[in-house]
């Protein structure tokens, strides 16, 4: 996981812990049916929505599962012997062979091809997808190319992972670290889910890690822990030093194993680049350890077009004559299935289908691309006026906007009107709440305080004892679960119980209730609905705990 501050660049790194994984499936349009035979060259009539796959769902779950368990696994039993004569050597461009037989390693592989066993097959069934292109990636800043598989323990491949601390994508992102690295991340983009530039970034990154610290293990360690703990450990080391010692080379792969048997880096740290050396280890030579990759895997594909800001990707599916499914695969950073308004954007595209879908956007007519158009409030201007001109219903209309949702418009507010031409179901229309996050939950490791969780995000300490009753002492133990709530609400205990709840267009009291898992007679109650329990669009609701 990224994390950390990289003060010689001045880029604002946040630090990130790997935590418990989850995939998640782009949030919006739901999937649609294959595209019909017949191909029209100008918009021809799009697809309508089909449920979400539940396959994709169980996937995700099972990725988040085996994920978590290599956060926490702990020896147990005897090691395997690892026969490293069997090692293809010419293959190798990073440091692993004279690691190969390292306790830490042996186990790793151990746990790749015992517990693990199923997850990890499906992660190297991924990795062909990506792996050329990052390669590429990675030799061209310099790095050797089996840094790669930091993706494979980082997300298992997956472009849509998402961990309890909020870092994303394959090279789990934190927001901050992401942005400073060029990724854009909003409302409607997050690049980290893009393949091709998150890979990117994370080259750069681990280029300038590469160039602080001298040696790629301890640049690895640094985009796991942050460069200011590893760099802080490695002074630490230095200082430490007394005449006659036996120096280490404080830039070689050798000093990482030095700095791991010292407290400056958390136990997750310390197992990062075994892991990575695990990792490699069977990826690189998957039969040997009873694992199959198969042939002939599509790579993931780089043609694009350029197209409008506020574009669907229902359009570009019919131009390119395929459903709606695969264009969202390979544009999962289209958070909305719409690429952002404001400046034109790439969409990527099926291989071999540019120049065909370049064609046919062209003679598309320019009302019939956008599935969103833009409003700037005028004087005297009301949300069911500016619907009635667009021909969309006022409730769609606030959903889309929560600036629509207020007394009176502000003049010079821009406003994103859902386009009449454009099949995507209304919820890709919806414009999100500020973020509420929900907890996190933190598993204590060893050595850490809680000052260093208080730090890591962003919490007062007063807050994490009080939601986890902690007394003045502040003492926790290892393995020890503990609830933190981080955002805007995290000031006060009491502050992170309130829940509000923005009315949607379509959306009923019992819907509501049964989401936030409450009964729907409390929440009419809670907010003094009656015998009618009538909501309308925009009201804010109560939530009770």
């Amino acid at each position: 996981m990224v994390r950390g501050h990289h003060a010689s660049l001045l880029l604002l790194c946040l630090a990130a812990a790997c935590g418990r994984m989850s995939v998640e499936p782009s949030p919006t349009p739901a999937p649609v049916d294959p595209a019909p035979e017949a191909v029209v060259a100008q918009a021809p009539p799009r697809r309508a929505a089909r449920p979400p796959r539940t396959v994709t769902a169980a996937d995700s779950m099972a990725d988040a599962r085996a994920l978590d368990s290599l956060m926490t696994v702990e020896p147990s039993g005897a090691l395997p012997e690892l026969d490293a004569g069997d090692l293809d050597e010419p293959t190798w461009d990073l440091n692993v062979q004279a690691y190969a037989e390292h306790p830490r390693v042996q186990y790793y592989v151990d746990y790749f091809t015992g517990r693990a066993h199923d997850r990890f097959q499906v992660w190297l069934e991924r990795m062909p997808r990506y792996e050329g292109f990052a390669r590429e990636q990675l030799t061209s800043r310099g790095l050797p190319g089996d840094l790669v598989y930091l993706a494979l323990i980082e997300s298992g491949f997956s472009p849509v992972a998402v961990s309890r601390s909020r870092a994303v994508g394959m090279w789990q992102f934190m927001s901050a670290t992401g942005k400073g690295y060029g990724l854009r991340v909003n409302a409607w983009v997050d690049e980290r889910r893009d393949p091709v530039k998150a890979t990117d970034a994370a080259a750069r990154y681990l280029s300038d890690l590469t160039r602080q610290f001298g040696s790629h293990y301890l640049a690895a360690a640094a985009y796991n822990g942050g460069p200011g703990r590893v760099g802080r450990g490695l002074l630490r080391i230095s200082a430490l030093q007394g005449e006659g010692d036996e120096a280490v080379d404080p830039t070689s792969d050798d000093m990482f194993f030095e700095l791991a048997e010292t407290s400056s880096i958390h136990q997750e740290t310390k197992d990062y680049v075994p892991k990575l050396i695990a990792a490699a280890l069977v990826a690189k030579h998957p039969a040997q350890y009873g694992f199959t990759v198969p042939e002939d895997v599509e790579p993931f594909p780089l043609d694009s077009v350029l197209v409008e800001g506020g574009t669907g990707l229902d359009l570009i599916a019919t131009l390119a004559d395929t459903s709606l499914d695969a264009i969202r695969d390979l544009n999962p950073h289209l958070l909305r299935g719409i690429t952002p308004p404001g400046g034109r954007y790439p969409v990527r595209l099926p291989a071999g289908s540019m120049e065909k879908v370049t064609t046919a956007y062209a003679a598309t007519p320019p009302t019939k691309r956008p599935a969103v158009l833009t409003h700037v409030v005028r004087r005297g201007e009301t949300v069911s006026g500016i619907a009635a001109r667009y021909g969309v219903s006022t409730d769609l209309l606030m959903s889309s906007n929560r600036v629509a949702r207020a007394r009176s418009l502000q003049v010079g507010t821009t406003l994103y009107i859902p386009s009449t031409a454009s099949s995507l179901p209304s919820t890709a229309f919806y414009e999100a709440e500020p973020e509420s996050r929900a907890p996190i939950t933190h598993i204590v490791r060893r050595g850490e305080t809680l000052s260093e969780i208080s730090r890591r995000y962003n919490v007062p300490m007063a807050t994490i004892r009080a939601n986890n009753g902690i007394g003045a002492s502040n003492v926790i133990r290892a393995g020890q679960k503990l609830t933190v709530r981080t955002g805007t609400g995290a000031a006060s205990a009491s502050a992170s119980r309130a829940r509000t709840h923005t009315v949607r267009a379509g959306e009923t009291v019992g819907e509501i209730a049964e989401r936030y898992g409450v009964g729907q007679s409390v929440l009419i109650r809670a907010n003094g609905l009656g015998r009618s329990a009538t909501i309308r669009v925009g009201q804010r609701l109560k939530i009770p705990e």
